[in-house]
């Protein structure tokens, strides 16, 4: 496959092909240990990197893609619950306030509108239409990320199109059992609690027993988010060896960035929204897109720093063992 990063030799020079070799051929074994590299150092050459790179400009194709996907996604997923959770309305319900604590309000009204109205006309040939129709949207926004995070790397992608496709759909299929699997704990944490009301008498039980299951659900939810940052990192560049990693700096970075910049994003359209005064019944839209703009953002810029600690500390190898440059032997005298 030769995309985006068909021009990344020869904008590199040869010592900088010779340090991202190292970084493809070489992972360190914890990215948490800096290798005597400053932190500064890690920050000024992530900050570079991210301009060289362009992230900002393939976060917003990242936030095209996502939105590319969102409707597919939903259509299928109204389709099973319009089949199958029309008698479990509170499961619908608990899945919604999960999606309102990082979704903007505004954004997720007009999620709301085009779900309810998928709902309506819900049958079982819709869900096969609709899942593998969202399985295939996500998937183009997968291979976003595989061209992007090649190109963080700076890595001439090897695969063909159609073996890039079948890993960037793999890769989807695994991301949407983990996210499956995270709202499924907090379903879990939110039942046992509900029969924690049920079952138990003691009002000290019932409440220790309620913080105790949502608390746990929420953990394992998180640490499942942080795995499927994990399995992108490990999977979506071509690297020519890989080194499995469940928790990085950049991940985590990346996670914490995009709970505060969703968090201040929900603050910023609390008191002053002014989407709607200026994008009119677009308003709505552009705030999604914003979203997941700031969601492809993060997820990039986790990649930066990890690749970039990684170049650091690969340049800090090649200094350690390059030869010594040659000089004037003691004892000659010039002409």
């Amino acid at each position: 496959m030769t995309g985006a990063s068909s021009n990344v030799d020869q904008q590199l020079n040869r010592r900088q092909r010779r340090i991202w070799e190292i970084v493809s051929h070489s992972p360190l074994e914890s990215l948490w240990n800096l290798q005597s590299v400053p932190v500064r150092v890690v920050a000024q050459r992530t900050w570079k990197a991210v301009n060289a790179d362009r992230l900002f400009g393939h976060a917003a194709e990242l936030g095209f893609y996502f939105l590319f996907a969102l409707f597919p996604t939903l259509f299928c997923a109204s389709s099973i619950l319009g089949l199958s959770a029309r008698s479990a309305p509170q499961v619908f319900d608990k899945l919604l306030d999960y999606l309102a604590l990082v979704i903007p309000t505004s954004a997720l009204g007009a999620v709301l509108d085009t779900f309810n109205e998928t709902t309506a006309a819900a049958s079982s040939g819709k869900v096969t239409l609709g899942l593998v129709a969202a399985i295939w949207s996500a998937s183009v926004g997968i291979s976003a990320i595989q061209d992007t995070l090649n190109i963080v790397y700076k890595i001439e992608d090897s695969r063909s199109y159609f073996i890039a496709r079948l890993h960037a759909i793999g890769l989807t299929v695994v991301l949407t059992i983990i996210v499956g699997l995270g709202l499924a704990c907090l379903l879990g944490g939110d039942f046992i609690a509900a029969l924690a009301q049920v079952e138990l008498h003691h009002r000290f039980l019932i409440v220790s027993t309620s913080v105790a299951a949502r608390v746990m659900g929420w953990i394992v939810a998180g640490a499942l988010l942080d795995f499927s940052f994990a399995v992108i990192y490990y999977w979506a560049p071509d690297s020519k060896k890989r080194r499995w990693h469940w928790l990085t700096p950049g991940g985590a970075l990346g996670l914490l960035g995009w709970l505060l910049a969703s968090l201040g994003l929900r603050v910023y359209l609390h008191y002053f929204d002014t989407y709607s005064l200026t994008y009119g019944s677009l308003g709505a839209v552009i705030i999604l897109l914003t979203w997941f703009y700031i969601t492809g953002l993060m997820l990039l810029l986790g990649a930066e720093i990890n690749s970039e600690i990684e170049a650091a500390s690969a340049e800090m190898r090649l200094n350690l063992h390059a030869p010594p440059v040659p000089g004037p032997e003691i004892g000659t005298t010039g002409l």
